[in-house]
Order: C-alpha cells, then sequence, then structure tokens
C-alpha cells in the first residue's frame, strides 16, 4: 500500500522541527488534533494513527519523557505560526530617541519650554537624550550641568527613568531618559513652537573681575 504524499513530507532542511519519519524515539506521548490526550505510544503506533487520519505527527516537546507529540496539518500549523509571527513583529513598538539641548544657564521660560518637549516625547513612549552644551568657561563647571539634568529627572516625576545616568563627552554632558510608568497617561500641553533640537542663545559674557 502506498504511504501518502502528506506523511512523506519532509520538513525544509533550516527547519528542525522532528515530524513523522524523522521522528527516532520508541515512545512518544500523543496528543489528538483536537487536543485530547491518547497517551503513551510506540511511535510506530502513533504515526499510524496520523496517517489514517491523513495529518502529521508533530514533536511539540522535545524535552519531555517521551516527547510529546500532536497529530496536526503541518503545513497549517507552520503557516499560523508564521501570521503570528508577523503580527507580533507588526504590533512591536519601535522606539525613537529623541534629542534636547540646553545651556547650563537656561533661562527659567526656556527650560519650561524644553521640559514641555521632554514631556511630550515620554508620553509618546520614545526615549530623550537631553544634552548639556558647555561654552568657553562653563566648562570649568560641569556640576551646573549635572544639576540641570537631576532638576529635570525630578520635575517629571514618574513620567521617566534613567536609563543612562549624566556622562561627560567632551564639551557635552548627556543623559537618557526613557518613558517611566506614568508616560502615556497624561499628554503635557503643547510647548511653543520650537524645534526639538534648538539651543538657547549664546549667554552675554561675564564681566572681567577687577
Amino acid at each position: 500500500m502506498p504511504v501518502p504524499r502528506r506523511f512523506d513530507r519532509r520538513p525544509p532542511e533550516r527547519d528542525q522541527t522532528r515530524i513523522n519519519e524523522r521522528i527516532r524515539v520508541p515512545k512518544v506521548r500523543l496528543i489528538g488534533s483536537d487536543g485530547e490526550q491518547v497517551g503513551v505510544l510506540d511511535t510506530d503506533e502513533a504515526r499510524r494513527i496520523a496517517r489514517e487520519a491523513d495529518l502529521d505527527l508533530v514533536e511539540v516537546a522535545p524535552d519531555s519523557r517521551p516527547p510529546v507529540c500532536r497529530l496536526l496539518d503541518y503545513s497549517k500549523y507552520k503557516y499560523e505560526l508564521e501570521q503570528k509571527a508577523k503580527q507580533a513583529r507588526k504590533h512591536q513598538q519601535q522606539v525613537n530617541v529623541r534629542e534636547i539641548k540646553l545651556r547650563p544657564k537656561i533661562a527659567d521660560h526656556d527650560y519650561e519650554t524644553k521640559k514641555g518637549h521632554v514631556q511630550r516625547f515620554l508620553n509618546k513612549k520614545d526615549k530623550v537624550k537631553v544634552t548639556i552644551m558647555f561654552r568657553g568657561r562653563e566648562q570649568a563647571h560641569p556640576e551646573r550641568g549635572r544639576a540641570l539634568l537631576e532638576r529635570l529627572f525630578g520635575d517629571l516625576g514618574e513620567l521617566a527613568v534613567v536609563e543612562q545616568a549624566p556622562q561627560q563627552e567632551g564639551r557635552n554632558m548627556h543623559m537618557i531618559l526613557a518613558p517611566g510608568k506614568a508616560a502615556g497617561e497624561t499628554q503635557a500641553a503643547p510647548p511653543e513652537a520650537e524645534p526639538a533640537t534648538a539651543v538657547d542663545p549664546e549667554p552675554q559674557a561675564e564681566p572681567q573681575a577687577s
């Protein structure tokens, strides 16, 4: 009696799933096509049942003792798995990293505007890289930049978590914020129109000590 073409099928070489004749253990625990527990059977007997049902014997839990196999239409099973994986990738949220640039001597009004940008980005579930840019003699006081970053983080409350603590890189200091547990619950009031990477104007030169 010729073997049905279905039972002669082999998965692609890159597919490591054991089905039908590729299952070489002596016994398996068989689950029927409708999910019922058939019990522990000789593998040859399980293959016979699959053959008569015009289904595949598919190993679904190879590490069990004995391995668990199920009666399935393998092509349909693989298609459904691929569709689920495709949907998962489709719905996987893409995380953007925005950047806000500040100066150590930022005015209160400008600070509130920049904070509004950060809040808006975090509420959209984006990460935010906050950069403090030092110029001239400002580089002698990195603690002012760190204090500004700490102030910003404190003002954001549960809207943000620190993903990367403040780090000095050349003339700049960076901190990366990620959305906190409150992100997305409330939307910040739209800040005044201003590019996200805009910087504060150059501060006036401090008078030289006489």
